[in-house]
C-alpha cells in the first residue's frame, strides 16, 4: 500500500482542510501519517480516521510579534525533519505533502527529496501578503523579513513537484511569480456537505430571534468589530437579533471587550472554540452564518470556508465583499456587504429578514453552490492527483 506523510505547523484536529484530505487519501486506499502540533494534555501519537498522527511538542503563539513566529517555526521545521527522517525508514514514503504556512517548512523534507521522494506543496494562504499586512511596516527588520518570506515561497514551489492552492485567485499569482501552470492545481478548500445536511435545520426564526453565527479564528483577519457594530445598529433598528461568536484567537479580548463597551452582553454571546464535529450543529440553530473577512491584500487572494460551510448547512450567508467570491458564486448566491462597513452588513441583515420572496430565491440558489462545492466531488479529485504524483513503487508492485 502506499504510504504518503503530511507536515503540519497546526492542530490537525483543528484544520478543517488537511483533515479532509488525509481522509479521502486513506479512503482512496493510501496510508496517511501526519506530523502536526501537539497541544497540552494530548498524546505524542494517535489515530484518527484511519490517519496516524504524530504531535510534536512545539507550543503555538497565535497574535506574537515576528521573532515569535520564526522561532516556532523553525523549532517545529526542525523538529518535524528528524521525525520525518526517522519514521521514512520504516514507512518508506512515496511523497510528502507540506501545508503552509510556513511554505518553507517543505525544505524539513529535504533529505526525502534527495532520496528521490517527490513533494507537494499546499498553500493554504499568500504568505507574503499575510506578513506584508501584519508586519510590513513596523520595522526595517520585519521589511526585510517579508521579502526572505517572499524569496522562500518561491524557493519552496521550485523544489515541488506540484504546488497546491484553495482559490484561482492564488494559482494566478503563482503563474505571475514564475510557476509553471503544468505544476499548479486548484483544490478549494470546500466542506463535506453531508456532514452539514445532516443535522436537523430549523425553520426561519422559528418564532424568536433573527440569530446570526460565527464560527472560527477570532483574528484581526476577521471584522468581527463589523460584525458586532451592525448586531448594535439592527438592534437600535428595532430588531430582535442575536449573534453567537465560537472561536479562538488573540482579538478574544478586544472582541469581549467591544461587546461589554456597546451595552450587547445580552445579545451577542462569545463562546469558546467547538470541535470540527460540532461545527454543524450549530448552523442548524442559526438563521444567517457570518463569514466578515477584513478586505486587504492578502485577504484578496482567499475565500473563507465560513461560506461554504453556511450555505452546506442550508443556511442564508452574509458576507464580505471579496473578489475571490466571484469565482464560486456567479449566481450572487451570498449575500454580499462593503467589507469594513458595520452600516452596510446591518442593511443587507435587515434587508433579509424583511424580505422572504429574497431568502427563498437565495436559498435556492445557496443550495446548488453548496452542491457544486461540496468535498463528496473534490475529494476523490484531490485524492486521483495525489496518486498521480506519487513516487513508483520501487520494489516493482506498482501502487495497490
Amino acid at each position: 500500500m502506499s504510504r504518503v506523510a503530511m507536515l503540519l505547523h497546526a492542530h490537525y484536529e483543528e484544520d478543517p482542510r488537511v483533515r479532509k484530505e488525509a481522509e479521502a487519501l486513506v479512503a482512496a486506499g493510501i496510508e496517511v501519517d501526519v506530523f502536526a502540533l501537539r497541544a497540552p494534555g494530548q498524546t505524542a501519537e494517535a489515530t484518527i480516521e484511519g490517519v496516524s498522527l504524530t504531535r510534536l511538542p512545539v507550543q503555538r503563539h497565535q497574535g506574537a510579534g515576528i521573532a515569535v513566529y520564526l522561532r516556532e517555526y523553525t523549532n517545529f521545521a526542525l523538529r518535524a525533519a528528524i521525525a520525518l527522517l526517522r519514521a521514512h525508514r520504516r514507512r518508506d514514503y512515496r511523497l510528502v505533502i507540506t501545508h503552509s504556512p510556513p511554505d518553507w517548512l517543505i525544505f524539513a523534507a529535504l533529505p526525502l527529496r534527495l532520496m528521490g521522494v517527490p513533494l507537494l506543496l499546499d498553500l493554504h494562504e499568500a504568505s507574503p501578503e499575510f506578513f506584508r499586512v501584519r508586519f510590513g511596516a513596523r520595522s526595517r527588520l520585519a521589511r526585510a523579513l517579508t521579502g526572505i518570506v517572499a524569496l522562500a515561497e518561491r524557493a519552496s514551489a521550485a523544489i515541488a513537484a506540484r504546488v497546491v492552492a484553495t482559490t484561482p485567485a492564488m494559482i494566478t499569482r503563482l503563474e505571475q511569480l514564475g510557476v509553471p501552470r503544468a505544476k499548479l492545481a486548484l483544490v478549494p478548500n470546500v466542506p463535506l456537505r453531508a456532514r452539514f445536511a445532516a443535522a436537523p435545520a430549523r425553520d426561519y426564526r422559528a418564532g424568536g430571534p433573527l440569530r446570526l453565527l460565527y464560527t472560527g479564528a477570532l483574528t484581526p483577519i476577521y471584522e468581527l468589530d463589523v460584525a458586532i457594530e451592525a448586531v448594535r445598529l439592527l438592534r437600535a433598528g428595532g430588531i430582535d437579533v442575536r449573534l453567537d461568536i465560537y472561536g479562538r484567537g488573540d482579538a478574544r479580548e478586544a472582541i469581549a471587550a467591544q461587546i461589554d463597551n456597546s451595552g450587547l452582553t445580552a445579545a451577542v454571546a462569545l463562546h469558546d472554540r467547538v470541535p470540527l464535529e460540532a461545527v454543524p450543529a450549530l448552523h442548524a440553530y442559526a438563521d444567517i452564518a457570518l463569514a466578515p473577512t477584513r478586505r486587504d491584500a492578502f485577504t484578496e487572494l482567499t475565500i473563507s470556508n465560513k461560506a461554504f460551510e453556511g450555505a452546506a448547512a442550508g443556511r442564508l450567508v452574509v458576507a464580505s465583499d471579496l473578489p475571490t467570491l466571484d469565482a464560486f458564486d456567479p449566481d450572487d448566491a451570498i449575500a454580499r456587504y462593503r467589507a469594513g462597513d458595520a452600516a452596510d452588513m446591518a442593511a443587507v441583515i435587515g434587508r433579509l429578514d424583511a424580505d422572504p420572496t429574497e431568502r427563498a430565491a437565495r436559498r435556492a440558489r445557496l443550495a446548488a453552490f453548496a452542491t457544486a462545492h461540496d468535498w463528496a466531488k473534490s475529494g476523490p479529485r484531490y485524492a486521483a492527483l495525489i496518486t498521480e504524483v506519487l513516487r513508483p513503487d520501487r520494489s516493482g508492485g506498482g501502487s495497490h
